[in-house]
């Protein structure tokens, strides 16, 4: 029988641990990220890493009590699944995700909440939207690509919703990248888009969101990464250099018609 065990990650064990989507702590996408991480540990950040009896680690999930999620959401005693990930295709229908959830559940029990939310889409992003279903979660509210799940056990309690982060977009006028810490590959792909910016050309405005506040209200559904163009919605996951490239290129021809 394999044993499994769940390493919570703090502030003080962190550089040994890691924060499983990245490992090499010299890299500066992890220093930004273990930033981040401590300072929203204090209003319970979690950090959990699922491994197995060898110390591999399998999966991990992040979660944070909902009025403070970086994700534009209106909610307030639940508590919100920031990012849950099982590495390894042949260890996704094995359970292990299901034990990741239910350290959240757990944790939101013993506080006193409500229940759990968490957003899912269609789009690379986080794990499948079946898994949340198998677990007893529901769809509740959706926009565009994104949907908001809840499993409720105080069914007396009031829905989270999304906020309509497509209100936000007007604002952005020119090309704007907003973006956060909440993952840690924001700053390299941050510093790439800035960089092809300046081969074309482009005035490329850097904005980083520094609170959950300024998450809720940003311009994607993502929250803590938005692309935009002149009011537009271009991207909202974290892109390469190429693909930025591969953008601009197709708005400079568009330009010259």
């Amino acid at each position: 029988m394999e044993t499994l065990k769940i390493t919570n990650v703090t502030p003080k064990n962190v550089t040994e641990e890691t924060l499983f989507c990245i490992k090499d702590i010299k890299n500066p996408g992890f220093d930004s990220k273990r930033k981040w991480f401590e300072k929203r540990y204090k209003v319970g950040l979690r950090l959990k890493i699922l491994k197995d009896e060898v110390d591999k680690m399998i999966g991990f999930i992040e979660y944070i009590p909902a009025k403070d999620a970086w994700r534009p959401i209106d909610v307030s005693n639940f508590m919100f699944i920031h990012c849950i990930v099982v590495y390894s295709k042949k260890d996704r229908e094995l359970g292990y995700g299901s034990q990741l959830i239910s350290e959240a559940e757990k944790e939101a029990k013993t506080k006193g909440m409500d229940g759990l939310c968490v957003m899912t889409s269609k789009g690379s992003w986080i794990a499948d939207k079946r898994l949340f279903e198998k677990n007893g979660f529901k769809e509740i509210d959706k926009r565009g690509r994104f949907e908001l799940l809840t499993k409720k056990w105080n069914e007396n309690s009031e829905n989270p919703k999304l906020l309509d982060w497509t209100m936000q977009q007007k604002h952005y006028q020119g090309w704007h990248l907003v973006y956060a810490d909440q993952c840690p590959w924001h700053e390299k792909s941050a510093y790439d888009l800035l960089n092809t910016a300046m081969d074309f050309g482009i005035d490329l405005n850097l904005t980083k969101i520094d609170t959950a506040e300024e998450a809720k209200k940003a311009p994607s559904g993502f929250g803590v990464f938005s692309l935009l163009h002149n009011g537009k919605l271009i991207e909202d996951h974290y892109i390469s250099a190429t693909r930025f490239k591969n953008i601009l290129k197709k708005e400079l021809k568009r330009r010259a018609r």
